[in-house]
């Protein structure tokens, strides 16, 4: 049997603002965890729009990417519970810098989120240990050293975004 592998494909926002970082705390399977506001890639969407739209989500603040930090490969092994299989999950994540705009009257915190916390280099560095993914620091560390590629290095191609045409 020939399976086809597919990482994940995910987006986060790294965002500085007077020298702090903006995270999120969050309930995951192994506990409250610290990220960079981030999710998953959604279909018909540009990896532009995704970020926007799960910094918005996760800290009710509208966002708009400037720069891509970069992008990075991370594998995750969780053991299965109550008979479950293990999951071995790899993630390409890309990464944004951008300018956070105001919270957005209405929005509440995803589900899952408890709060944002802004917090420096050091103690996020201190952190560690509650990181989701040990690409937080790393994303984090990226920006603090300048690196920035121009949005236009990632091309979405407008039928990403069209709807489909059911066959004949």
């Amino acid at each position: 049997m020939n399976i086809r592998w597919k990482p994940s494909v995910t987006v986060a926002a790294v965002i500085e603002r007077d020298g702090r970082f903006l995270l999120v705390e969050e309930h995951t399977a192994e506990g409250l965890r610290l990220n960079n506001p981030a999710g998953h890639l959604d279909p018909g969407e540009s990896l532009v729009d995704a970020v926007a739209r799960e910094t918005l989500e996760e800290t009710m603040h509208a966002f708009t990417p400037t720069a891509l930090v970069g992008v990075y490969m991370s594998r995750f092994q969780r053991t299965g519970r109550d008979g479950a299989a293990d999951e071995d999950i790899t993630y390409l994540r890309f990464a944004y810098c951008g300018e956070l705009g105001d919270v957005v009257p209405g929005r509440t915190l995803d589900t899952g989120i408890v709060r944002t916390l802004w917090m420096t280099p050091d103690e996020v560095r201190a952190s560690a240990s509650r990181h989701r993914s040990p690409l937080v620091l790393r994303c984090m560390e990226d920006h603090l050293a300048g690196q920035r590629h121009p949005l236009s290095v990632v091309f979405t191609d407008p039928t990403v975004t069209q709807a489909l045409t059911p066959p004949r």
